[in-house]
């Protein structure tokens, strides 16, 4: 059953100047000081409300929301089970197993050994929470904080590149992969070689910048009493929790069901583990091991942007905008390659998720089908592209937050470093395309 064209004609002008206002609120969340959730949360509220009264057929769009409700949910029970079984991780102190392994005394040898801990760290968690863990580690490492800024810049970059080329290691490459778009191990074929190429020239870069200068340790602070762990429970935690995550993409090619289902399952076995393995503590001294305690701890906010946004970009989708917005692209840019490169660097001015998600509901996987040239170029390029500026991805505002990197510097010393770094990747993929296509 198809909506009167009448009835999309008039909606749809109002409905795309409810979504511009949306992202503009969203894109200048910190100089408006309104989080990005409620701006989306409110758009997606006006835009149902608008779409369902002016269309006469309110059945049909009870149905169009309750499937686009149930793609978003599935990202979103995704997403919350992962940042879970990280939060629970690190309570354990079991990032520490890494940690404790990076020992150098010059800087540019220890840029080289955060950039490939970063990049492969992202693609096993995912890019927003290996920033987290890496300018966490970089405080233990580094006393200067000028020297931090650098390496906040690299990580940022390592972390996005590293989360492009897998399934599970960015939120955009994650709902291209529940989406059907890309496969697990294709997006890991075509995209991992590229995705370290943007993150080894930036960083070659930086760290012939930074050679001969040495490292300066700050001075080694306790750890509180009630937030210590064994050796014993920090390993098992921290592998346990790194090999439930690197399972759901096997989960989902053996039972062919969606990704979700995989998380909150590995979820449900580091829970009982965990329960098992504190049964003999007092309930005070356990608390900050359980996972009631991780999931208190998770980014809420940014779960509830997901849902807003995916909402509010399905009403352009069920409407026929987004198709619209695809074919003049075609029309007007014609290259498949230069239209994906655009959407790339327009990633680094907004948020990287709506963008895919509009570029998910302008291309049916009728013309592109799964694996396609368009989805994995998509992929590194959302991924990677946001890097270019600090607003850009996820991973830069929590860099942005965690160091108090300032716009501009990051303009000055690191986003021409990032653009070079696309670019060379984008070479690298379609030269890579070329050759085995």
């Amino acid at each position: 059953m198809s909506l009167a064209p009448q009835a999309i004609a008039h909606a749809a002008p109002a409905l795309i100047a409810i979504f511009v206002i949306a992202y503009a609120a969203i894109a200048l969340e910190h100089p408006l000081k309104i989080n990005k959730s409620g701006s989306a949360l409110v758009g997606a509220g006006l835009m149902w409300t608008l779409y369902a009264l002016s269309v006469g057929d309110h059945r049909l769009v009870g149905e169009q929301l309750s499937e686009s409700l149930m793609t978003t949910a599935q990202i979103v029970f995704f997403l919350m089970g992962a940042m879970t079984i990280v939060e629970v991780v690190d309570a354990h102190n079991g990032f520490d197993v890494i940690t404790a392994r990076i020992k150098t005394a010059k800087l540019h040898t220890l840029m080289w050994l955060v950039g490939f801990v970063t990049f492969f760290l992202s693609a096993m968690l995912d890019n927003l929470t290996t920033t987290i863990v890496m300018i966490s580690l970089m405080r233990k490492l580094l006393a200067k904080h000028d020297d931090r800024l650098f390496f906040a810049g690299i990580i940022v970059i390592a972390a996005n590149s590293g989360g492009a080329w897998s399934p599970i290691g960015d939120v955009t490459t994650t709902m291209l992969w529940i989406g059907g778009q890309i496969s697990s191990l294709a997006i890991i074929k075509g995209v991992f070689l590229p995705s370290l190429v943007s993150m080894a020239v930036p960083l070659s870069i930086v760290s012939y910048m930074l050679r001969g200068r040495p490292v300066v340790a700050p001075a080694k602070v306790a750890r509180a009493p009630g937030l210590r762990t064994t050796l014993f429970e920090r390993n098992l935690m921290f592998f346990l929790g790194l090999g439930i995550l690197v399972a759901v993409p096997a989960f989902k090619t053996l039972t062919h069901l969606p990704p979700f289902l995989g998380i909150l399952f590995g979820l449900g076995i580091l829970w009982v583990v965990g329960d098992i393995v504190h049964r003999r503590k007092e309930d005070d001294a356990k608390h900050s091991f359980t996972l009631v305690h991780a999931l208190s701890k998770i980014d809420m906010g940014s779960l509830v942007f997901f849902i807003g946004i995916l909402l509010a970009v399905a009403t352009l989708e069920h409407t026929q905008v987004l198709t619209a917005l695809a074919r003049w692209l075609d029309q007007t840019v014609g290259r498949q390659d230069i239209i994906v490169m655009i959407i790339g660097i327009a990633s680094s001015i907004v948020d990287n998720v709506p963008l895919v998600a509009a570029s998910m509901g302008m291309y049916s996987l009728e013309h592109f089908p799964q694996d396609h040239f368009f989805w994995e170029f998509l992929a590194y390029c959302a991924g990677t592209g946001g890097s270019i500026l600090i607003i850009g991805s996820a991973a830069g505002v929590a860099a942005m937050g965690l160091e108090k990197i300032q716009f501009f510097w990051y303009v000055k010393k690191i986003g021409g470093l990032a653009l070079v770094g696309y670019l060379a990747g984008a070479g690298v993929y379609l030269l890579q395309y070329r050759m085995l296509a």
